[in-house]
């Protein structure tokens, strides 16, 4: 296995392995453009575009995996190391603060908390995340349509789009997925025999027991949220952001341009502008009949689509579409009296 020199790579306009720039991005100038990520120096990115490259140099003695550069593989032999390794199941870590923060997880403490609406976290970064969500913060940006996110994850995973990346295969079909959830959802529908939850009350099918005990609030009221100002309590968390807007004047209201409504959330916002301007930018590939949102062109690809999601929880009939499962229920369950 050859160990090559750091110094004879360099970043370049043009490679095998796609397109890798420069743009100016706050205090992270240097950009991927094969998956978006970011680097403050520009020997990070020419170390980062090795990765593309295919090129893997260095291996470990130990187990004979192979690695872009000399870094990657001393970080991977910490996992050959007994120094710092976790007494539950066995993982090893370069060092006692990740071995610490990584124990959380089998004692299930989280000390950081968020004080808006008081979920806690086992990682601060897991905070700093979702904190994202009251601040409607979005710093990463895509370069190719200016459409901002609040992960960098979400960034890479949106770049596919541009690119039409496939990096997940089913290993039964060898069908080719953007997303790693929509491959796992391959997977259930159509390769795997899993149990289906049922909702007892309009027949909806759910391959999750806490999908289905999430969607039965909508039938039993069920309320979770509760305003810590009031004695007020809510199902969802939106209903909860939008009661503390409304009653106690805490948040931001979005108003539309065009008309008067307001929202609450900058996302509803956009949605609701696209409908004024007739802007449909979801297209779908079988029939090209365009949508405004993406929920929407989701539930019309049900049509081009032999997957059958929702189901009759009496006599287990499937059906494409929740109206059409709603009408049967309510029959069979009149059948049944």
């Amino acid at each position: 296995m050859l160990h090559a020199d750091k110094g004879t790579f360099a970043v370049k306009s043009e490679t095998a392995y796609g397109d890798v720039s420069e743009r100016p991005h706050d205090d992270k100038p240097y950009v991927c453009t094969v998956c978006a990520k970011r680097f403050t120096q520009k020997a990070a990115l020419n170390e980062h575009s090795l990765n593309h490259a295919g090129d893997k140099l260095f291996q470990c003695a130990q187990c004979q995996k192979v690695f872009v550069n000399l870094r990657y593989l001393k970080q991977h032999m910490y996992h050959h190391s007994d120094k710092f390794k976790c007494s539950e199941c066995g993982k090893s870590f370069r060092g006692g603060r990740d071995l610490r923060r990584h124990i959380r997880i089998h004692s299930g403490e989280k000390p950081f908390e968020c004080n808006v609406c008081r979920k806690r976290f086992a990682q601060n970064g897991d905070l700093t995340i979702h904190s994202r969500i009251h601040s409607g913060e979005k710093p990463f940006i895509c370069h190719v349509c200016q459409k901002a996110f609040s992960r960098s994850d979400c960034l890479t995973s949106h770049m596919r789009v541009h690119t039409g990346d496939k990096p997940y295969k089913c290993h039964v079909c060898d069908k080719c997925f953007s997303q790693l959830i929509t491959l796992q959802t391959h997977k259930r529908l159509v390769h795997s025999n899993i149990i289906r939850y049922y909702c007892p009350y309009c027949g909806k099918l759910f391959y999750l027991l806490s999908g289905m005990q999430r969607h039965v609030r909508v039938h039993t009221g069920a309320k979770y949220y509760s305003c810590r100002h009031c004695s007020e309590c809510f199902t969802w968390y939106n209903q909860l952001k939008s009661h503390l807007l409304k009653s106690h004047d805490e948040g931001t209201w979005f108003t539309c341009h065009i008309c008067p409504k307001k929202f609450n959330l900058k996302d509803n916002l956009k949605v609701h502008i696209r409908r004024h301007e007739g802007v449909k930018p979801y297209v779908c590939i079988d029939c090209q009949n365009p949508f405004c949102t993406r929920g929407e062109l989701k539930l019309h690809q049900m049509v081009h689509s032999h997957f059958r999601l929702f189901c009759c929880g009496l006599c287990g009939k499937d059906f494409k579409r929740k109206n059409a499962v709603k009408v049967h229920f309510k029959r069979c369950m009149g059948a049944n009296l």
